[in-house]
């Protein structure tokens, strides 16, 4: 790559990365361009599509602080606090960083160090549901796919809360965790979603291609 090219995709990197943190991962590609003070052709030209642009910066991004949640929930002394912690603390995250927000949603499965964070996430989030079961705290017939109800509707709220109730998705996750624990169980009155059943909602959910 010529010197230039160089110099124009690292400032395009820059400006992902800014924009991204600010708005989340479906900013307009001209308005990134614009900031990194370069053309749309050019962005094209270096990178080839919003994907492997978010490849480029959105796995360094992000990954530390997901491995991070993660491994506090799996050390906790307790398994139930554990678990608390990692819904609480993702869905935080999902209100504080829009960049976080979309990627547990996993918008752009094209994107394929971003897809593989989620996959990492994934894994984790598994082995966090398993050992709060094996606790006896976390009702049974609770899976991973079943995630996406806590942290697919606190998504979309994210999107819509201000400054005046920025606290708000605190009481509702509230509600929710009070719902998971085992002496609070009932017979569910439908079956867990499929993997092909949740790719299907989450692609509704996100408007992904």
């Amino acid at each position: 790559m010529r010197a230039d090219a160089q110099r124009n995709a690292e400032k395009l990197r820059t400006a992902a990365a800014e924009l991204f943190r600010e708005r989340g991962l479906q900013v307009p590609l001209k308005e990134i361009a614009r900031r990194a003070g370069v053309s749309h052709g050019t962005l094209y030209n270096l990178f080839g599509s919003r994907e492997a642009l978010i490849d480029e910066v959105v796995a360094e991004l992000v990954a530390d602080r997901l491995d991070k949640v993660a491994e506090e929930a799996l050390t906790s002394d307790d398994a139930w606090d554990g678990f608390t912690y990692y819904i609480e603390k993702m869905c935080e995250l999902q209100v504080t960083d829009p960049v976080i927000r979309d990627v547990v949603t996993g918008s752009y499965p094209d994107a394929e160090r971003l897809m593989a964070v989620c996959e990492s996430t994934d894994a984790a989030s598994t082995r966090i549901i398993r050992r709060a079961q094996k606790a006896g705290t976390l009702r049974p017939d609770f899976t991973k796919e079943d995630l996406l109800f806590v942290f697919g509707t606190n998504g979309l709220l994210a999107r819509a809360f201000t400054d005046a109730a920025s606290e708000g998705w605190r009481r509702g996750i509230a509600f929710t965790l009070d719902g998971l624990r085992t002496e609070a169980a009932h017979p569910l009155p439908a079956a867990p979603l499929t993997p092909p059943q949740l790719h299907a909602v989450m692609r509704n959910l996100t408007g992904a291609p």
